[in-house]
């Protein structure tokens, strides 16, 4: 994910608060987006340990969850849970 948004042109950091990390934090120019990546979205606890980090910040760019899952996609307080192989794909949904 770090070489790929690299090569869209992103400038890649990671954050961190407190104990939560946020995985990618990538700027382009006045573009920003906060990524997380996992495997599987498996039962609610490996849900919350995704999103709770991103529902810590309060600013209004786009923020999203990339796993593997197929059959879902959701939104849970405008952070997106999407494929990663569509992101990759930059396949829209």
């Amino acid at each position: 994910m770090y070489l790929e948004l690299l090569r869209r042109g992103y400038t890649v950091n990671i954050g961190k608060q407190d104990s939560a990390e946020v995985d990618f934090i990538a700027i382009r120019q006045d573009e920003k987006i906060y990524i997380q990546v996992c495997y599987v979205l498996a039962n609610d606890k490996v849900t919350q340990r995704e999103f709770g980090p991103l529902k810590a910040i309060s600013d209004n760019y786009e923020k999203m969850v990339l796993s593997m899952d197929w059959l879902i996609s959701f939104n849970i307080d405008g952070i997106k849970q999407r494929n990663i192989i569509d992101f990759l794909l930059d396949v829209k949904k």
